[in-house]
């Protein structure tokens, strides 16, 4: 089973336990239904990059409003991007984030860490523990969230004065990243520095404070400097 069913399949079984009138306490202006509902819509707009991979602005079609609806909508949605990475890594997809390649394997990754993400939502919405994601996953999270997923926080830096090196080390999974900021400047990875700020824990834990849920992390130094960090 791939990261991308496993996590996709525990989110489902998260929401429908929790009921779509549940809140979601780590995006307190949803409710469950709302949660799956962006979900679904998030996928059925992969699926069409997927399909037009040299579209200008694929559109994806929207899903139904009515929670008896949204599930089997949402599940054939599922089901026809898993077929659709079946095609093999490589194959052409129109992406619009230029730090991505423009390819199923990079539509798989973003997708697998999407669901994981917002299964930490479901679950939390059912009154739950959130879930401790396999090291190696969670390590690759970290990654994609520092090379990739923060340059996307916004478009224009100029407005960002933050100055220093920090460092994250998820420590289980043996990891280390080094990040530069600049005024007026996306955070840059670099080579080993002394650090202003350290964030470490394990791969888990560190995954999940760089998307702003719960997380048991040690943080030493200018704390401040890692605001940029945070994803979108």
């Amino acid at each position: 089973m791939t990261a991308f069913d496993e996590q996709g399949d525990a989110l489902r079984e998260a929401a429908l336990a929790a009921g779509p009138e549940a809140t979601v306490p780590t995006c307190p202006e949803w409710t469950v239904a709302r949660l799956v509902r962006h979900v679904a819509a998030v996928q059925a707009w992969v699926l069409a990059c997927i399909a037009d991979p040299h579209g200008g602005e694929p559109r994806g079609e929207r899903p139904p409003k009515e929670w008896d609806e949204i599930v089997p909508w949402w599940d054939g949605t599922r089901a026809e991007l898993r077929r659709a990475f079946d095609s093999g890594p490589e194959t052409p997809a129109h992406m619009p984030f230029p730090c991505y390649e423009a390819n199923l394997r990079a539509w798989a990754r973003r997708q697998a860490h999407e669901a994981a993400i917002h299964r930490l939502d479901a679950e939390l919405a059912a009154g739950r523990d959130a879930t401790t994601f396999d090291t190696m996953f969670a390590a690759d999270g970290v990654d994609e969230a520092l090379s990739m997923i923060i340059h996307r926080r916004r478009a224009d830096w100029s407005a960002v004065e933050a100055r220093g090196t920090v460092l994250v080390h998820a420590e289980d999974a043996r990891r280390l990243w080094s990040l530069a900021l600049a005024p007026g400047q996306p955070p840059a990875l670099t080579g080993p520095a002394d650090p202003d700020v350290t964030l470490s824990g394990g791969a888990d834990a560190v995954y999940k404070r760089l998307w702003r849920r719960p997380a048991d992390v040690s943080i030493t130094g200018e704390a401040t400097l890692l605001d940029p960090l945070e994803t979108p």
